[in-house]
Formats: C-alpha cells, sequence, structure tokens
C-alpha cells in the first residue's frame, strides 16, 4: 500500500494539543476510532483479547529481530507466509532490528494481500518528538503500509526513560499525534530489565493521564525467582486492562541452556500465564513447527504444575544468570547506540 501523506512537521502547539486531548479523554478516543479489525483465525492456533483493545490475536507472535538473521531474504519470507498461512496473526518488530532489514524483510512479506491478514507491531527507540517521527516515518516505508497497528516505546529499561517519553517535546507527543493522523491504531512500551522501571512508566502514564494499550516484558519459568515481572508488573497491568506481550521465554536461548526446561514446557508455561501474546524467536521452519506443537498440545498448567516447573528452576535462576537481558547489557541496544534516543 502507498503510505499516506504525514504531517512533517507538527507544531508544537499541534503536539500539545493533542496531549492535552488525551488527558481529557484518555485512550477512549483511540479506541472510539479504531474499531477492531477482524482477521482470519486457524484452528491450528489459539487466539486471545489484546487487553481491553477489542483486538483479537495471535497467542504466538513471530519475534522480528531473528526474521532478519538469515544470510538469504527470500528464507525470512517463507518462515514469515508460513506462520501467518497457518494461523499466526501478530508480528513484531523493532526499528533497529539488523539495521533495518528485519523490517525491510517483513515489508516484502506483507505484500499480495499479507497485511490485512495480521495484526503488526513495531518499536521505536526514540524519546524525543523529533526522533520518534524520524524513526515512525522510516518504519512506515520498510514496513509498506501506511497504518502500523501498535508501535511501543523500545527498551524502557532506566529510571530516566518515563521523564524523557513523557516530557514537553517527548516522543509520547509524537506518537499521539501520529494515532490521531491514522498512521498508528495503538501505544505500548516494552523493557527488560527491572520491574522497578515498568511501574515508573505506568505510574508516569497515570499522573499524565494516559492509557497504554499493551506492555511487553519478560515472562519465563525463572522470571518468577529474581526481579519478577510477573509478580511485580503483571497484576498492575491486568488491573489497568492492558494487554501484556511476553518475551524471553526461553532466554535467548540461556534458559534452555540451563537444562532445567524444554521448550514445549516453556511455552506452556507462558501460555497458562494471563497474556495476550508470547512473543518468540522463530528463524526456521523446525522452531515455527515447535511453536504449533505448543500451541496444539497445550492445556493451562495447574497450580501443582507450575509450582513443580519453578521448583526445578529455582536454583538455577537465583541470581539471574540466565535471564542475561536483566543482569548484563548484552541486549541493551539503545545504551550501546544513545543517538537512538535522539
Amino acid at each position: 500500500m502507498e503510505r499516506r501523506d504525514f504531517l512533517k512537521s507538527a507544531t508544537a502547539a499541534g503536539i500539545a494539543s493533542a496531549i492535552a486531548a488525551n488527558a481529557q479523554t484518555g485512550s477512549q478516543t483511540s479506541r472510539a476510532s479504531n474499531a477492531p479489525i477482524k482477521r482470519p483465525e486457524s484452528p491450528d492456533m489459539i487466539y486471545r483479547e489484546l487487553g481491553t483493545t477489542g483486538e483479537r490475536v495471535s497467542a504466538i507472535g513471530m519475534g522480528g529481530y531473528h526474521l532478519g538473521k538469515q544470510a538469504d531474504a527470500n528464507e525470512s519470507i517463507s518462515l514469515i507466509h508460513a506462520g501467518i498461512d497457518r494461523g499466526i496473526t501478530f508480528l513484531d518488530n523493532c526499528w533497529d532490528y539488523n539495521e533495518g532489514i528485519s523490517e525491510v524483510r517483513m515489508g516484502q512479506a506483507l505484500r499480495n494481500g499479507y497485511r490485512e491478514k495480521v495484526f503488526l507491531m513495531t518499536k521505536m527507540d526514540g524519546r524525543t518528538a523529533k526522533e520518534y517521527n524520524k524513526q515512525l516515518e522510516e518504519s512506515l516505508g520498510r514496513l509498506q503500509t501506511d497504518t502500523i497497528d501498535l508501535v511501543q516505546f523500545h527498551e524502557v529499561i532506566r529510571m530516566e526513560d518515563p521523564d524523557r517519553i513523557f516530557a514537553p517535546g517527548g516522543a509520547i507527543e509524537a506518537a499521539i499525534a501520529a494515532r490521531q493522523a491514522g498512521k498508528i491504531r495503538y501505544i505500548g512500551f516494552t523493557g527488560h530489565k527491572d520491574p522497578a522501571v515498568h511501574l515508573r512508566m505506568l505510574e508516569t502514564a497515570q499522573k499524565h493521564s494516559f492509557h497504554f494499550d499493551t506492555v511487553q516484558m519478560p515472562i519465563n519459568v525463572m522470571d518468577a525467582h529474581f526481579r519478577s515481572f510477573t509478580k511485580e508488573v503483571m497484576p498492575v497491568a491486568l488491573k489497568q486492562g492492558i494487554g501484556i506481550l511476553a518475551m524471553k521465554t526461553f532466554g535467548d536461548p540461556y534458559i534452555l541452556q540451563s537444562n532445567t526446561v524444554q521448550p514445549i514446557e516453556a511455552l506452556h508455561y507462558g501460555l497458562t500465564q494471563p497474556v495476550s501474546v508470547i512473543i518468540t524467536g522463530i528463524d526456521n521452519m523446525q522452531v515455527l513447527d515447535q511453536a504449533f506443537e505448543a500451541t496444539r498440545t497445550f492445556k493451562p498448567l495447574d497450580q501443582a504444575q507450575v509450582s513443580s516447573l519453578l521448583a526445578r528452576t529455582a536454583t538455577a535462576a537465583g541470581e539471574g544468570k540466565f535471564e542475561l537481558f536483566k543482569t548484563t547489557n548484552h541486549y541493551d541496544g539503545t545504551a550501546a547506540n544513545p543517538k537512538w534516543l535522539g
């Protein structure tokens, strides 16, 4: 699709009025103008409500980072097509994944009617309105779409990130203006470092009378034992009606390397949690098959099964050494590239 012309340079007054209007109406304005889109569903996939948006999405989402790692672009495109054809409707991506290659390949894959079958999400690193708008324009071009269903603030991993995003001239102003212009439909945020940062982001949003549609965070069989997003952030998000996007199911792939849990068990644990989507990296057909096997065989774990699984991982999880996204800067792309923040 050809992208609609965007307001290249929204005036400060225009953006200010946008956030003021949002402060008065919360997320109701976006929901009133964003009627949920009905997408094809397959009996081979589980579908769930995305928070209180009214959208139904696949419980498995394809992680965009891994879709940009293949040497051959056609392999990435084939994987995306196979996932969609079998029932996956939630696609994850980010402006900075593989220097934009992930978005380019996804955009190529979504031609010829595939775009209408999916709920498309990507993420922006920019903390200022100027940088957010620049990145959003690039993402729209790469993804070959005029509207992205969900755009999330990426890597909210520092205590000052909420302040920067919600400051005058901050990225929240650009996100609201983009939503009003029809460039994006829903707004969320992500992070993987510490639940305290997520809680501060939610508190800051409330102070500005802003309601996030989604929040993305680590939810896995080790998280319950160390800086637990599951215990600390999930209850707050559920109370606020925010759609929860789970990530780091396998710890990419260190949790599996701990030899305490099998892939299907890890996926079943995630699916048992009150999450809308588990976003998982799929870089080959075998991993795609594994995800569908997990949904085919899924029955919610009972409390005894959950307790048994967590007991098995407790010792290994205690110091976070298999959740490197929490304890090291190995996954902190914006720390290595501060210019992305603006």
